[in-house]
């Protein structure tokens, strides 16, 4: 089973097994990490699932959308490996992805 590697707000950095065919968000959430809100359920209208991609990874990732770009504008806390966690699916190509819970706006 390919691993999602997720480090908190704190810092602290934990693995966990990537279920294939839910978004990274999905994972994030369902493996206990209630710090990432996902308020919207992945609908892509909040920012609440915002995290940042190790830059390592960052290429893996399909390009954003216009609309994950503009919920991403209204964040203070953007950097350039910004994404929305439910908009990145998570495939075996992934393994080994670590994201950081961005902190809350």
């Amino acid at each position: 089973m390919p691993k999602l590697f997720v480090v908190t707000r704190e810092g602290e950095e934990k693995v966990v097994d990537g279920q294939v065919g839910l978004t990274v968000m999905e994972n994030i959430r369902d493996n206990g990490f209630d710090e990432l809100l996902a308020l919207c359920g992945g609908c892509c209208s909040c920012a609440t699932c915002h995290v940042h991609v190790d830059a390592a990874d960052f290429d893996k990732l399909k390009p954003m959308g216009d609309d994950e770009n503009d919920l991403l504008d209204s964040s203070d806390h953007r950097v350039a490996t910004s994404r929305l966690s439910c908009q990145i699916p998570f495939t075996e190509e992934l393994d080994g992805l670590r994201v950081t819970i961005a902190p809350e706006d």
